[in-house]
């Protein structure tokens, strides 16, 4: 049988599913329908997600008020059956109009910031062990406190850089406090949970470290502006760049009789200061650091970051198929051509995070890449 032009060459529009489970046993408590959607993911920091629940009758206002629980509500928006995004319901807020009508609207954070709400329960050492086993151990002791398991699953990669680092319980640092701190050292990594559908068909989230950068994918998507690229935005801001980075740690002084001063470092770039480039400085406090060498190699890492103006283009697609949140770290390739490029650019970059608006009414559905170059 003939398809008719209809069936042929109209695209199915996907099918968003948000299904919201109990965090610390995932069982699902509820299924809803959601309008007014955005969430996005990154490397680097936490992701979130918005969105509303319309509530038309009483029977969907009692399921919404159960399932909608702040901080001990998990998130999973599946996208035609996968996996798109997963994290934890931090905020709730039924509302009312002037006729009457309900619904109610939450926000919602990736599995990596339930780590911004543990702090270490002990002081922790470790002497000559990589980075990653480091990070896993980080994970690990957060999920071993009672009630502190949310199913993050570790791995066993290892990065080939051994560490020697110490973390006090009486300086209250946060775990992804920690994290962070650690990936940021010189020769450092990134980390993020990543979420998916295992093999056999089970929601999972994953600790994905990479060193020194998280990557996806065995070959450049080739992306092209006019075409696929809707709109581009490739900014560059002089406002964060430095050739000169000053760190300050805490005072290594033990004695409470004598005065006390925070450690302070300072690292520059003598090269581009030759260049001709002006005196920039930065600065970034460390809270915690003692040791003269740990807050060097910081200092060392946010300079090497900063040296010349940042940029952090970004591009807004259609999602043909090629595009999905498990291509955060996958490069591509940006092909323009227009009147600020009448030369055609053809540059690489890194996907570092993804936003996305599912279809909604008359509006396509799309996304936004922002961009690393690489």
């Amino acid at each position: 049988m003939t398809s008719s032009p209809r069936t042929a060459y109209t695209p199915l529009t996907p099918v968003y599913r948000a299904v919201f489970c109990d965090l610390r046993t995932d069982q699902v408590v509820d299924v809803l329908p959601l309008t007014e959607t955005k969430f996005d993911d990154y490397i680097g920091k936490s992701g979130s997600l918005s969105a509303t629940v319309p509530l038309p009758d009483a029977a969907l206002a009692r399921r919404a008020r159960a399932a909608l629980v702040p901080g001990r509500t998990a998130v999973w928006l599946e996208r035609d059956g996968d996996i798109w995004w997963g994290g934890v319901l931090w905020t709730c807020t039924p509302s009312s109009d002037e006729r009457g009508r309900l619904q109610v609207q939450f926000q919602a954070g990736t599995f990596d910031s339930y780590l911004d709400h543990r702090i270490l329960a002990q002081d922790i050492s470790y002497t000559a062990l990589d980075q990653f086993e480091i990070a896993r151990l980080l994970v690990a002791h957060a999920q071993e406190q009672p009630g502190g398991d949310i199913g993050i699953q570790l791995g066993n990669e290892m990065s080939g850089i051994a560490r020697d680092c110490f973390f006090a319980y009486s300086s209250l640092t946060r775990v992804r406090e920690v994290l962070d701190q650690l990936s940021r050292l010189a020769d450092g990594f990134e980390w993020r949970v990543h979420c998916y559908r295992d093999a056999a068909g089970r929601r999972a989230k994953r600790l994905q470290l990479g060193h020194p950068l998280i990557t996806a994918g065995a070959s450049d998507i080739v992306m092209d502006h006019p075409g696929q690229v809707i709109t581009y935005s490739l900014p560059a801001d002089s406002t964060v760049q430095a050739d000169v980075w000053v760190a300050r740690g805490d005072s290594p002084n033990t004695d409470q009789a004598e005065e006390s001063q925070p450690l302070t470092v300072s690292v520059e770039s003598p090269a581009d200061l030759a260049a001709g480039w002006p005196r920039l400085e930065l600065t970034s406090d460390h809270s915690g650091v003692t040791d003269e060498a740990t807050l060097r190699s910081l200092a060392g890492a946010e300079l090497a970051r900063q040296r010349m103006p940042e940029m952090i283009p970004e591009i807004t697609v259609r999602l043909d198929g090629r595009i999905t949140p498990a291509l955060i770290g996958a490069r591509i390739r940006l092909r323009l051509r227009d009147l600020w490029h009448q030369q055609p650019q053809d540059e690489q970059y890194r996907i570092v995070g993804l936003a996305v608006e599912p279809p909604q009414r008359a509006k396509a559905e799309t996304a936004t890449l922002y961009l690393e170059g690489v």
